[in-house]
């Protein structure tokens, strides 16, 4: 076997930026400061083992860090030497939701409205196409070696001709009032492409390749909540699966149309190599087998063919690192948070300026403080955890143990945690976010410490079609809460406008409610201001003073010019008040402070780079996050 012609030129740029993020913080312009990248870890969409134009084992593996898809990496399987090609086309923040590897050893994805095709033996991308928005949610190659793909948000199909080197696309396939998931794709024998359709209400899918006809299968009456399944036999015969509630219902899918099945068929599926954003295909042609092949450790581990011998390589590649979702300051003097994709813990000593960065259990979305105590609900399942910082950190486990300590889960009534509220009696916790894939309506999860029990609220219970986005105490007993009418993913929006509401925990009743700002979305985040006040923002850019005694407005201001959005996220924490009862509110392009009697807001520092997500004070500093970095502004005396 030749030499490789791979060469480790991102080692010096790995060791750099592995550097950088242990500290070493920098001044930025308007008295920023940069401490580094929390998590300086790419994460993989999608691996596949082939060979490349030299016949050496190769892994091809997408990478994703917080800006998106952006580049292609090729593994020597034998000594980890890689080669980093930049992803060719704008992808606007996107990444492969699906993959696949042809029968010609092509590697195919679709995300930021480009289809592309990659080619080991060249190590170059040989197609690019532009697509309507927005990704692939499933490919899949036919008898013929035509690649399809379909799409999400509205189920676009898209096929490719490797010989030819023809595109062909349907923009929209099924009309929908919700942002469709089509996460299986088969081709049948018969010629027909057929679809799987989620998640608010699965559906099966035909299409006509010869005359561009396209059939939705299912009827209003057999739609039930979830995701339609279309498996591909390799006799040819295509099946198709929805759920109900009385379990799975098949179908056979012929001629473009669905046949029902009394029992599950008995089928063996066409050997494809696709899969979504977790696709791991082993095998290399060589017979060699890759046991594992992990981005954050940096090793691929292959098992030989024949002697079954394990080798483990090291191997390098350059990113920006990844997104930072959330961050609090920590009873221990830290700046703690999570990262996503990796899904990671971080913490930020600012004396030491130093880091730790560990894994998390799933993605910390929103993060409070009571007490000693670090609280932290995260995605998916809805979970809440609790983090001791006094005693040594342990891997969260489900079934005991660990800490953060793992307290309960809420889905589907909760799957994306927005809001986290310690109330004040020291005892309760309060958690709300929006419901599970293709739901409508999140609920509220009241735990209370001293006992380890829960009271989970649905939105039925609630408001119900709406989710709670924002939270504030306004005694030991009692909540505001601001919603959102955004659905869980996949879902379908059916309330009009988001509501404020008073809640009463001891009895877990709704006692008062209004829609206080005609026309909006989301009431984007509360907090506590001077007078009984409460301070709030409703779609990110119209701030609003609450006056809960009398229940009304009594201030508001569209901000959408002058300061422009607040920052956003699944758990934005965009106002933030300090110890001496100041409120300062952290936007996109930078910090502001409330005037109290005034209401006016007041630059105290504008940002250099974007506010992705908030925000806490330690130290005299307000801390936030651009992207994968940690930066903090000094705030005056």
């Amino acid at each position: 076997m030749r030499p490789s012609r791979y060469t480790p030129l991102l080692i010096l740029a790995a060791i750099l930026a592995g550097s950088r993020s242990q500290g070493a913080s920098v001044a930025l312009e308007g008295d920023v400061v940069d401490h580094g990248v929390a998590t300086p870890l790419s994460q993989h969409r999608g691996m596949v083992a082939t060979a490349d134009g030299e016949g050496r084992d190769v892994m091809l593996v997408w990478l994703y860090d917080h800006r998106g898809g952006y580049a292609l990496l090729m593994i020597d399987a034998e000594t980890g030497r890689t080669r980093q090609i930049a992803t060719p086309y704008p992808w606007g923040g996107d990444g492969p939701f699906a993959s696949l590897l042809s029968s010609r050893g092509r590697y195919y994805t679709l995300f930021g409205g480009h289809f592309s095709e990659f080619d080991p033996q060249s190590r170059a991308f040989t197609f690019v196409h532009k697509t309507a928005p927005r990704m692939a949610m499933s490919l899949t190659e036919a008898d013929d070696g035509t690649v399809w793909a379909a799409t999400y948000p509205n189920t676009g199909l898209v096929s490719f001709d490797p010989k030819g080197r023809q595109m062909r696309e349907v923009a929209s396939a099924n009309r929908e009032n919700w942002a469709q998931y089509p996460r299986s794709l088969a081709a049948g024998s018969d010629g027909w492409i057929y679809v799987g359709i989620g998640t608010a209400a699965a559906q099966l899918l035909a299409h006509d390749p010869r005359s561009g006809e396209t059939r939705a299968l299912l009827d209003a009456d057999q739609r039930g909540a979830g995701t339609g399944v279309v498996r591909r036999d390799v006799s040819g015969k295509v099946f198709g699966e929805i759920p109900t509630p009385k379990g799975p219902r098949w179908f056979e899918l012929a001629g473009g149309r669905a046949f029902p099945l009394e029992t599950r068929p008995a089928f063996q599926p066409k050997p494809v190599i696709a899969g979504d954003q977790g696709l791991f295909h082993p095998r290399f042609p060589s017979g060699r087998v890759a046991e594992s092949c992990d981005t954050v450790e940096r090793t691929i581990s292959v098992r030989e063919a024949g002697t079954g011998e394990r080798k483990t390589a090291g191997f390098e590649y350059s990113g920006d690192g990844a997104h930072i979702v959330s961050l609090a300051a920590a009873p221990d003097g830290t700046i703690t948070g999570g990262t996503s994709f990796p899904m990671r813990m971080f913490s930020y000593d600012p004396k030491r300026d130093a880091w730790e960065n560990r894994p998390a259990f799933g993605q910390f979305n929103t993060l409070a403080r009571q007490g000693d105590r670090l609280f932290v609900g995260g995605y998916g399942h809805g979970f809440l955890l609790e983090w001791n910082p006094a005693n040594p950190w342990a891997a969260t486990a489900k079934s005991g143990g660990g800490n953060p300590a793992f307290l309960t889960e809420c889905a589907p009534t909760i799957n994306r945690p927005h809001d986290l509220l310690p109330m004040p009696d020291g005892r309760t916790v309060v958690l709300a976010g929006t419901p599970g894939y293709g739901l409508t309506g999140g609920g509220l999860l009241i735990w209370n410490r001293a006992s380890g029990s829960r009271r989970l609220l649905h939105h039925e219970q609630l408001l119900p079609d709406q989710a709670t986005m924002s939270l504030v105490a306004l005694s030991p007993q009692k909540l505001l809460g601001g919603t959102t009418i955004e659905a869980g993913t996949g879902g379908e929006r059916k309330a009009k406008e988001a509501e404020l509401y008073i809640l009463d925990l001891e009895t877990g009743k709704i006692t008062w409610r209004s829609a206080v700002e005609p026309g909006a979305q989301s009431i984007t985040d509360l907090a506590p201001g001077p007078r009984g006040l409460v301070y709030g923002f409703s779609d990110r850019t119209r701030f609003l003073v609450f006056d809960p005694a009398r229940r009304e407005v009594v201030h508001t201001a569209d901000l959408k010019d002058s300061f422009g959005p607040v920052v956003t996220g699944q758990g934005p924490r965009a106002l933030i008040r300090d110890e001496r009862g100041r409120t300062f509110v952290l936007f996109q392009r930078g910090v502001t402070r409330i005037d109290d009697a005034s209401f006016a807001l007041q630059w105290v520092a504008k940002s250099p780079v974007p506010a992705t997500a908030g925000g806490d004070i330690l130290g005299g500093r307000l801390y936030f996050a651009g992207g994968s970095h940690l930066y903090s502004v000094a705030l005056p005396d």
